[in-house]
């Protein structure tokens, strides 16, 4: 595109910027459905970010930064000649989004939301808890996937998934945890009072609605606490 150099031009002259290089995501590695889909997306992201820089170099602009990144890349990609930095947000944690595109096994997902039950209604086959939407987020990225999550997978507080049941549904301060088929939930299996984690269909949403992590080793002993930077 014509309008690289210009625009770097335009940057470069003007007071109070700097021009420091380019920068680029991988977005289209989200909708791939294989691996093999996906290690082609790392190809093209890796060689039109590199592509621009030398151009930039070559009209006699300063590029010393070429920075690529999305977690699927991350993960699949062979070759970073010529890149300076890698930014894959949620590859510290893995999420459901992340294994539904085969990059990751659910088993693997490092972060999740600690809830409590809350209610049941054996009429309508819910389990209540006390984390909505304003402790999951609103995110329904694993929609579009083959296995749809709802808005989590349900897990045992020791963090081993309960494939079957997932939060169906939310509001502001309520998840609704059903099992997937719709049959024969035991609701013994979950007491009022009892705590159970759930999954996030998108890290990055989740986290941001709390200032800290909660560091477990292993099991359920806290072992550390991380605060956040939070805001924009």
């Amino acid at each position: 595109d014509p309008l690289l150099i210009e625009i770097g031009r335009l940057l470069h002259n003007e007071k109070g910027v700097e021009l420091k290089g380019v920068l680029t995501h991988a977005g289209a590695s989200y909708d791939c459905t294989t691996t093999a889909e996906i290690e082609k997306v790392a190809v093209q992201e890796r060689e039109a970010a590199v592509a621009c820089a030398e151009r930039l170099r070559a009209a006699g602009l300063p590029c010393p930064i070429v920075s690529v990144g999305s977690t699927p890349t991350a993960w699949f990609s062979r070759d970073y000649a010529g890149v300076t930095e890698v930014r894959a947000g949620v590859f510290v944690f893995q999420d459901l989004v992340i294994a539904g595109l085969k990059v990751c096994q659910v088993e693997e997902i490092a972060v999740s939301v600690l809830a409590t039950v809350i209610g049941h209604q054996k009429e309508k086959g819910w389990v209540l808890t006390d984390s909505g939407w304003m402790a999951l987020s609103r995110d329904r990225g694993t929609a579009r996937q083959a296995i749809d999550q709802g808005y989590g997978l349900v897990c045992a507080l020791n963090g081993r998934p309960k494939h079957d049941f997932i939060v169906n549904a939310t509001n502001q301060e309520h998840g609704i945890i059903v099992k997937r088929d719709g049959k024969g939930l035991v609701f013994n299996d979950f007491p009022i009072g009892s705590l159970v984690r759930v999954l996030p269909n998108h890290a990055c949403a989740t986290a941001a609605m709390f200032d800290k992590y909660y560091v477990v080793d292993g099991n359920t002993e806290v072992v550390d606490t991380w605060e956040r930077i939070n805001g924009w």
